[in-house]
This record gives C-alpha cells, structure tokens and sequence, in this order.
C-alpha cells in the first residue's frame, strides 16, 4: 500500500512539473478515441438484419448469421483465395527486392549517386493509385501504348489485350506496386544498414571475406531483426488488400482473379446491383479483420519460437 502511495504521489509531481507535455496528448488521444474506438460501436451491424429504418440499435439481432452466410456462398473460396494469393506473391516480392536494393546500395561507394539514385526510386511512392493505373492502361495499350506497338512491329500482329486477361491481374497488380515502393520500403533497411559498425567490414576484409560474404555475415544479421518485425507487421495486413487498385484495374473479363475481399465488401455493401447488404459486407469485413488478427498471431509465435525477435 505505502508503495503504490509512492508511486501515484510520484506519478502527480510528474504530470505536475510536466503538464503542458502531457496537455499536447489530449489532442491525438482525442483522435483515437473519437475516429478508431467510437466507430467500433457500428461493428455490430455485422450480427444484425440492418436496415436504415431500424439504425444500429434497432435492427434485429441475428447474431453469425450473416459471417455463416459468407462462409456458405460460393464467392467464399474464390475471394479468400485470391485475396491470399496476391498478397503473399505482394508481400514476397515487396519484401525481397527492397532488401536487395539496400544491400545493393550500401555497397556503392559514390556520396553523389546514392543520393541520385535514392530520389528517383523513391519518387514513384508520390505517385497516386489513379494515376499509376492510368499510367500503365496507356503503356500498356495493346493498339498505342509501347507495348503494343512493340509486339506488333516484332510479330507483325497486335497483342490481346493485358488487362482483359485473368492471368495477367496479379502480374501487372504486383509488379507495378514493386515499381512504385521499392525505393521507399527499402529507407528503412537503408537506415538500418548505416548504423553497421564499420569495424566488422574491415574486420572481415583483412581475414580475405568477399563483399557477399560480408553481405551475408555481417549486414544480413544486422538487417535481420528490422525484416522480422516488418514482415509480422505486413503479415497482420495480408489479407488487406489495397481496394483502389485492384477496383480500377478490375473488369468484367478478369473478375476471376480480380475480386478480393475488398472490392467483395464494396460490391456487396455499396453497389446498387447487389442490394446494398450493410451487415452482410461488415460482417465480410470482420471476417477479414479476424483473419488477419490470426495471421499476426501465429507469425509472432512462430518468429518468437524460431528466432528471439518479436513484437511481444
């Protein structure tokens, strides 16, 4: 009892000595609050009949009805499926290659040209969803854009057209956000690399190591703790697929491959076609937020048994 008295009188004077600090809380606090915790109320649209009439509190209650009813359509498979697909090829991808353009980087020698080339692969993230869609429609154009102009004067006949073929969604979806992040992702791993004990390389020079020896002894370990948490980080997200994207690269003729969880929710929640079901796209939602919760678990335990680094 007399240390928790310590400790609150203790917890006083600081709050006291330090007020206008923790005054400047209130506002972000304020935020999460108002935006992140006070929407969760809304959740339970998911386990009623909701109708507009009625409001949040006075639909009717019809509890995992509508998360049964996802799990028992025929969309279930094939939205889960691809949601998983492209975000693992995603997160591989997006994972890998800004790895190796930090090593890759750290190992230039020129002040003048890292600078250079680290502002031009960085620029494209600045890039808005819309217009690097749009960007990619006219490259990509089987009549006019380079691609097929090209095909046409290599074969002498035009090429189908990319956007229409299924195949190609989770190509031209992972490759062009590869483009676009990789510069930016990699700042991370950059950063991390500078703080590299300079000792180690010269350490490992003198005892005859290669650069990819030194690359795998030395700045992989280093890095190693930064790619485990960021990759338990981007597996709670996995299955959150960015919806504009995918929305603005989907039609018709790749629906097959181009219909994720996200544009799933739209359709089925907002979309006039599909009857504007509120509770069954939050209870969809829900389904994917537990998903990922689940898969952010399982990584850390994993992570935590394999290796000694993990978020708790």
């Amino acid at each position: 009892m007399k240390r928790d008295k310590v400790r609150r009188r203790k917890l006083m004077l600081i709050i006291r000595r330090d007020w206008q600090l923790y005054l400047f809380l209130l506002l972000p606090l304020a935020y999460i609050v108002i935006f992140k915790y006070v929407p969760m109320l809304g959740l339970q649209i998911a386990f009623r009949d909701y109708t507009p009439k009625g409001g949040i509190w006075g639909s009717e209650w019809v509890g995992l009805d509508n998360v049964i009813k996802f799990m028992e359509s025929y969309q279930f498979g094939r939205v889960v499926r691809n949601t998983f697909l492209l975000s693992v090829y995603g997160l591989t991808l997006n994972t890998v290659i800004p790895i190796a353009f930090a090593l890759i980087y750290n190992c230039i020698e020129l002040p003048r040209f890292k600078k250079v080339s680290q502002t031009i692969v960085t620029l494209p993230h600045f890039i808005s969803v819309v217009v690097l869609v749009g960007i990619m429609m006219q490259l990509l154009n089987s009549r006019t854009g380079i691609y097929g102009i090209l095909y046409e004067k290599i074969t002498g006949q035009y090429p189908g057209d990319l956007f229409g073929n299924p195949d190609a969604f989770r190509h031209l979806y992972v490759w062009s956000s590869v483009w676009q992040g990789f510069g930016w992702n990699a700042i991370i791993y950059i950063a991390t690399l500078s703080g590299v004990d300079m000792g180690l390389h010269e350490a490992a020079q003198l005892d005859g190591a290669s650069r990819l020896q030194r690359i795998w002894h030395v700045d992989l370990p280093h890095l190693k703790p930064t790619i485990v948490i960021l990759l338990i980080m981007n597996v709670g997200r996995i299955m959150s697929v960015g919806f504009e994207k995918a929305f603005l690269m989907q039609n018709t003729l790749n629906l097959q491959y181009s219909e994720l969880i996200s544009t799933y929710v739209y359709r089925v929640g907002l979309a006039a076609s599909y009857g504007s079901n509120f509770s069954y796209a939050a209870a969809v939602d829900m389904f994917n937020s537990a998903l990922n919760l689940i898969l952010v678990l399982c990584a850390n335990t994993v992570s935590k048994r394999v290796s000694e680094t993990s978020l708790w």
